[in-house]
């Protein structure tokens, strides 16, 4: 007989040895997955539908002007070097390079107005949907504020109890994801791309063999684990229990499992990185993931100029505006073909805009004073352009839309109460939506 022992926090890996379901169920924050559960239960209500939003973060903040809210009057050194198109809104223009949303310019909201004064070259006020989220630089950025997804975590919770609520899909974690502050590790988005291996099953082990309660206490016995000997499965609270039927059911596995798609749908969504994650973010909330952020890759709109990584407008822009003009396509029309558009809101946006004039090293700089965004789904009204800018655009000339209106838009369509609040780690209860934010009026 073995002798006890604690609980562990190992992960579990596909035909890992280490794999075994009372210390492997773990790893999201120093929780165990029952803990974590029980946490999650404690703060969302019960839901019948199946509302979700996914977030394209374009990290490094996109330039308006090449894209969505083209100047073509303006002098030379701030009208973009590309041209600009038509689109399917009547008197409604993107740039070239931008041909597949144009097409689908009737199913979007392009919204020229955003305020993003308090955004910072970090995720962490956008993400937030609040403009008393910011980056300060002390050690105590955010001000302890939560992401929106986090919010979406602990007041919603997942829209299937064997799928995690909050997933993050980034290669750049602490750069391109904002996460729960004071609200609690729990809250925080779940990383994807360890995900799917948590929940394999080891090589030898199928899920005949683990509903075998002898057969499953031998299997582990003979990968050198024991259960805690006064404890069966029939035992265990309902937490642990529902662990243990999230490795069973296989949820979470077969919704990472993108090889089930055809080539075709591969293919309609670009096999570049923002592409590939746009489709497995469809997976996720087709099989119940309540929020899915997705950033292609760490800074790859920070279009400073030809002397940076990322190159500027021409070099560094041009070749990137397909893939995402692509993803954004492929992900609303199948969406909408698969009946889920109206459940799932689509949010595409970056940090901040670009400058107006061109640098002399051909990009474009920082530009908190306004952005643009698109946003589609959600049930909502589209087909149209929300606010502008001026004529230089580089600043909001109507209809202003502040991060506090973009959170009060989520969490409304997200079935949250608006006057919802949590408690910080002193007892104090924080509004999830801040100064005054109100949902979008246009869209409702």
């Amino acid at each position: 007989m073995h002798p006890r022992q604690p609980p562990g926090r190992d992960l579990i890996h596909v035909g890992s040895r280490r794999w075994f379901l009372q210390a492997g169920l773990a790893g999201i924050g120093g929780l165990t997955l029952p803990q974590l559960l029980q946490l999650q239960a404690a703060g969302a209500q019960p839901r019948n539908d199946k509302k979700s939003v996914i977030l394209f973060w374009l990290s490094g903040g996109p330039s308006h002007i090449d894209m969505w809210d083209p100047k073509p009057n303006a002098p030379q050194e701030i009208r973009s070097p590309f041209g600009t198109i038509a689109t399917s809104l009547p008197g409604v223009n993107f740039t070239e390079h931008l041909p597949l949303q144009a097409s689908i310019a009737h199913k979007l909201s392009i919204i020229r107005s955003v305020d993003c004064s308090a955004s910072n070259h970090t995720p962490i006020t956008m993400q937030a949907g609040n403009p008393l989220a910011q980056r300060t630089n002390d050690g105590r950025d955010g001000g302890g504020y939560p992401s929106m997804g986090s919010v979406a975590a602990k007041l919603r919770g997942a829209n299937d109890p064997d799928m995690p609520a909050f997933v993050g899909l980034a290669n750049s974690w602490v750069s391109d994801v904002w996460e729960s502050g004071d609200m609690g590790s729990q809250f925080a988005p779940v990383k994807g791309h360890e995900l799917a291996g948590k929940f394999a099953l080891p090589n030898g082990i199928s899920v005949p063999q683990l509903t075998d309660r002898d057969q499953l206490r031998g299997e582990l016995d003979r990968f050198g684990r024991a259960l805690e000997q006064e404890r069966t499965l029939d035992r265990v609270d309902r937490y642990t229990r529902q662990a243990y039927e999230m490795v069973l059911s296989g949820k979470v596995q077969k919704a990472f499992n993108v090889d089930e798609e055809s080539e075709a749908t591969k293919e309609a969504y670009g096999k570049e990185s923002v592409g590939q994650k746009a489709l497995l973010a469809r997976r996720l909330v087709e099989g119940g993931v309540s929020f899915v952020l997705v950033s292609g890759a760490w800074g790859y709109f920070d279009h400073h100029g030809d002397n940076v990584r990322w190159g500027g407008i021409e070099k560094g822009l041009k070749p990137l505006l397909p893939r995402v003009d692509q993803a954004l396509f492929a992900l609303v029309n199948d969406l909408e073909q698969r009946g889920l558009l109206d459940d799932t809101l689509v949010i595409m946006m970056g940090e901040f805009g670009r400058s107006p004039v061109i640098n002399k090293e051909l990009g474009r700089d920082h530009w908190t004073n306004v952005m643009s965004m698109v946003m589609a789904g959600g049930g909502l009204q589209h087909g149209q352009t929300i606010g502008s800018t001026d004529s230089r655009g580089g600043a909001v000339a109507s209809g202003i839309v502040r991060p506090q209106d973009l959170a009060a838009t989520t969490f409304r369509h997200l079935g949250i109460d608006l006057g919802s609040h949590w408690l910080n780690s002193r007892g104090r209860p924080i509004p999830i939506v801040a100064e005054g934010g109100r949902p979008i009026p246009e869209l409702i």
